[in-house]
């Protein structure tokens, strides 16, 4: 990640910190780059959304204040 800022590696960085297993998440971008999609281990999805979405809701707020991410859309895949 080190040099890498874009809104895709600012998700996975902060998804990465949440949950237990790091190495299960990725992030890709679809729809011409404006939806990032979060994939994580199945156990580790109620972490990324937490509880009545709050956690969810914070990363989409992360994203948005950033300086390349307000154009993006973040979907937590099932």
């Amino acid at each position: 990640m080190a040099g890498d800022h874009s809104p895709a590696s600012l998700v996975e960085f902060i998804a990465r910190a949440i949950v237990n297993n790091p190495d299960a998440v990725v992030v890709t971008e679809v729809d011409d780059g404006q939806l990032l999609e979060l994939e994580t281990d199945a156990d580790d999805r109620g972490r990324v959304i937490g509880r009545q979405g709050r956690v969810a809701k914070a990363i989409r707020a992360v994203l948005g204040a950033s300086r390349d991410g307000a154009d993006y859309r973040l979907d937590i895949i099932d």
